[in-house]
């Protein structure tokens, strides 16, 4: 077949070399502007009209035919992009399964104009060369023409509104969890089937998938459609590796057909090829897929229980032994609603949480465990939060809630009271987002899979083994009994307890970096002195002093607006962050040579036959900090990736990038860390390391890949 298929191939270019005359199909030029300014992009069509029963082919032909070729003749700097295809039909003849276009097709084209562009007409030409076929096949080709004046105005073509027209039928983009790819079985010589399923809002829809050209590979145009669960679809495809390693994603078109190809849908989607769900693989996805919703419950709640251990819950540990202390020797009805009342704002952030994922979910986008602290607005404002918090603790100011509302986040926090314990539990479940803890990683990956109502379960399961252990310890109040008597020494003991908050506020400080530079923490440092000046204005004049409080409101209020007004909003400009990507890998002296992650990155070292170490990080995750100092960046790993010719790839996840969220899901994560090593032997699967690393677990994996 491979070798039918590559004589096919190379008649059908031996035949677009030879001159023809496009007797079938007219081909013409239509532009959605008439005049455009510098800088601008147009957009170009190349209209396809074929005769009754000829057609013409997609980009991807199928088992025989030719994509339509457009070569541009364009002025100076004018760029031409990619061809966007329109949704073919699935076309079968002699038992060849081809992607053609019947009756018409518009090949849309953007135009970028350069900033640079002289004033006056363009003139725009390209060469059209496709293959029309019938009951035989003839190659043709048309030179088409048009132009349009480059000025001081925009202004649209009387074709605009057919462009917009064929622009709303291209297929829309998804992104990959819309739908999984794993294969089905290990290879078969040069031959694999892979299984694609997605989730389909229309019962009894004809499922097809078609699929992208490759390089090193080609999915077959036959389909079959495999039984799967109710409202999913699933359909399995052939693929037969040309060259190299086995492809690690499939591109193509996700097809749904009611009874007529005008109830035709398509969603473009480019998936990754999850490899831990193949025979063999050690990853806990696989493992995890027979545990039943019980058991994945069961991990969410100790992996919630294991939270408070984290060094990123530690400042609300520390606020709630003071509460503990505070409340040792009130009535036990009193302590048991305030333990409640903490678990009961757990698990309303909790709920907030899920709906936050759901909302992303259902728009289209990915979502992830800590995805928050990649948003520079949310660092900044918990920032603000946590700086008050801590100058409340140092006794700078104390708010009552009738107070005014500069003062509320910080003082509900030292609060001994109800709103205390409430607002305590959201600060618990705000600082624990950005840790992973063993069994939270694979319930989370799993929960993230899920319709919305296992993800609210799930959630909700989190939440309840974080505020579980103050929960219990407020219903047994003889525990209660061994804390010191409340005196004068917890005022000293509350001001000690601001001292990890404000390590907290200057660790949420660091990571604004990634956002708005260094520059950027400079402008939120000062923001936060002027802060400090109004809660201490506030705290001394207002609250305890005796005179002109009026006077020291509108001091205070007047340090806090002008430092917001001068520092970020005149200086950082806050609200619109420079789009900074992810920069160039910072190599310690003496550290591993890291290079960056990719899914090329990886095709590359395995064609290699090379071992992998991937370690997927980010700034905010306290686990992979820890890791990295302890078991990653040590002189014996950096010594072992050398012995053993290994590539080392650094996935760096602060920024929360779309391609390492997709990646995290093919491993069953929603969160980092995930640390891999892939054997040097390409067919076996990559190993992954547990959430929490000693040396000797990765020196013996790294041996491991190399037997």
């Amino acid at each position: 077949m491979r070798f039918m298929r590559l004589i096919v191939q190379f008649l059908l270019a031996t035949l677009f070399a030879a001159s023809a005359t496009a007797a079938n199909t007219t081909a013409r030029l239509v532009l959605s502007h008439l005049a455009a300014r510098p800088g601008e992009t147009v957009w170009a069509g190349v209209h396809l009209q074929m005769a009754p029963k000829w057609h013409t082919y997609w980009e991807n032909g199928g088992d025989s035919g030719a994509a339509t070729k457009i070569d541009w003749t364009l002025p100076t700097g004018m760029v031409a992009g990619d061809i966007l295809w329109p949704t073919p039909e699935k076309y079968i003849s002699a038992g060849l399964v081809t992607y053609v276009y019947h009756n018409e097709v518009l090949l849309l084209v953007p135009l970028s104009i350069p900033p640079t562009a002289p004033s006056g007409k363009a003139d725009l030409s390209a060469l059209v060369s496709w293959l029309e076929c019938a009951d035989l096949c003839l190659p043709a080709k048309s030179r088409v023409t048009g132009s349009l004046t480059i000025g001081d105005e925009s202004k649209p073509s009387p074709q605009a509104a057919f462009i917009e027209t064929w622009k709303k039928a291209l297929p829309q983009p998804k992104p990959a969890s819309f739908a999984r790819a794993w294969w089905e079985k290990e290879p078969d010589g040069d031959k694999r089937p892979l299984l694609i399923e997605w989730t389909s809002p229309t019962p009894n829809a004809e499922a097809d998938f078609f699929p992208y050209t490759s390089t090193n590979a080609t999915v077959s145009a036959s389909t079959e459609v495999v039984p799967t669960e109710a409202g999913k679809v699933r359909v399995r495809k052939q693929v037969e590796k040309l060259e190299g390693i086995w492809p690690t994603e499939v591109a193509g078109l996700l097809i749904e057909k009611g009874s007529t190809n005008s109830q035709l849908s398509a969603v473009h989607a480019k998936l990754p090829i999850d490899e831990t769900r193949q025979t063999g693989s050690t990853s806990l996805l696989s493992g995890g897929e027979k545990k039943s919703l019980i058991a994945w419950l069961g991990l969410a709640f100790v992996g919630g229980l294991i939270l408070n251990l984290m060094p990123c819950v530690l400042p609300v540990i520390a606020l709630k032994i003071f509460g503990f202390v505070a409340q040792a020797h009130e009535s036990p009805a009193r302590v048991r609603k305030l333990g409640i009342i903490y678990g009961l704002g757990v698990l309303f952030s909790f709920l907030i949480l899920a709906g936050i994922v759901i909302g992303v979910q259902s728009a289209g986008r990915l979502a992830s465990w800590g995805m928050q602290f990649g948003n520079p607005f949310f660092l900044v404002g918990m920032v603000v939060m946590v700086t008050l918090v801590t100058l409340n603790l140092f006794g700078l100011f104390e708010v009552t809630l009738g107070g005014g509302a500069m003062g509320t986040a910080s003082e509900l926090a030292s609060k001994e009271g109800a709103s205390g314990a409430f607002f305590n539990g959201i600060l618990a479940t705000a600082l624990a987002t950005p840790c992973s803890a063993p069994f939270l990683a694979g319930a989370l990956g799993f929960a993230f899979a899920q319709p919305a109502p296992i993800i609210v379960l799930m959630f909700l399961s989190v939440g309840t083994g974080l505020a579980a252990p103050y929960v219990i310890l407020s219903f047994q109040p003889a525990w209660l009994k061994f804390l010191p008597k409340p005196g004068a020494w917890m005022e000293r003991f509350k001001n000690a307890m601001g001292f990890p908050m404000l390590a907290t506020a200057i660790w949420l400080l660091s990571l604004v970096s990634r956002h708005y530079g260094t520059g950027g923490v400079l402008w939120i440092g000062i923001f936060l002195v002027f802060v400090a000046l109004a809660a201490w204005t506030w705290g001394e004049f207002v609250q305890r002093g005796t005179k002109r409080k009026g006077l020291a409101m509108i001091l205070s209020l007047t340090f806090l607006v002008g430092g917001y007004a001068f520092a970020l909003e005149k200086q950082l400009h806050w609200r619109t962050p420079p789009k900074i990507t992810s920069g160039k890998i910072q190599i310690e002296p003496g550290g591993i040579a890291w290079q960056t992650w990719s899914r090329d990155a990886v095709q590359k070292a395995r064609a290699e036959r090379r071992p992998i170490f991937v370690d997927f990080t980010a700034d905010w995750c306290a686990t992979c900090q820890v890791n990295k100092k302890t078991s990653i960046e040590i002189e014996s790993v950096r010594k072992k990736l050398e012995e053993i010719n290994a590539v080392a790839l650094l996935g760096d996840y602060t920024l929360v990038p779309d391609d390492i969220t997709q990646e995290l899901k093919r491993f069953g994560r929603a969160a980092v860390p995930l640390v891999l090593v892939y054997p040097k032997d390409p067919s076996k699967p990559p190993v992954e390391l547990p959430a929490f690393l000693t040396p000797g677990i990765v020196l013996d994996a790294l041996n491991n890949a190399v037997k």
